[in-house]
């Protein structure tokens, strides 16, 4: 969730993690507050943003940082992005749980409807399929590439514009949807 809609912020004693999450999904929004409280054993903020569907979770600590050496000044698509081995041991021991985390963050779950025009006239189909949209092209390779994450599942994956990652074959669908499931 932190590569996604995460970000820490320095104050004078400690730091910030604040994570913003939509409103509509309770359920994420307690399996972020869930995690974020068992990593540091900290007490977690719930802010709602002002004129926004918007939730901001914030956790104090000063060890912020050494959970996400990642951290730095700027977006996060115009800087380097890069896990450290442990980091990436972690996701290849739980891949399922980093994929589920990201496409709660960046993606979505859709029904791809389409027609065709055939001899006996047009027909439609419709199918679902799953987005992972970052602007960071490092945050995509972690997704797809760097910890083997999706192909350490047996998810097939595709790049259908420069920021978006596709899944749309029908077993790797079930596949997350075994993993991920709807949002809620």
């Amino acid at each position: 969730m932190y590569l996604g809609d995460g970000t820490i912020t320095r104050h004078p004693t400690s730091f910030g993690l604040h994570v913003y999450l939509d409103t509509a999904y309770p359920g994420v929004i307690e399996e972020c507050a869930g995690a974020m409280a068992s990593v540091l054993r900290t007490r977690i903020g719930r802010y709602p943003r002002e004129n926004s569907a918007c939730l901001q979770l914030t956790s104090y600590s000063q060890f912020w940082p050494d959970v996400f050496p990642q951290h730095g000044s700027g977006k996060k698509h115009e800087r380097e992005i890069k896990l450290v081995n442990w980091q990436a041991a972690i996701i290849k021991t739980h891949p399922k749980l980093f994929i589920r985390g990201s496409i709660h963050s960046d993606g979505s779950r859709c029904l791809n409807t389409f027609s065709v025009d055939l001899k006996d006239g047009p027909k439609q189909y419709s199918y679902p399929r799953y987005f992972f949209t970052n602007y960071s092209a490092d945050i995509r390779k972690i997704f797809c590439d760097t910890c083997d994450t999706c192909d350490l599942v047996g998810i097939r994956w595709s790049r259908s514009n420069w920021r978006n990652i596709s899944i749309s074959h029908r077993k790797s669908v079930a596949l997350l949807d075994s993993c991920v499931g709807p949002k809620s």
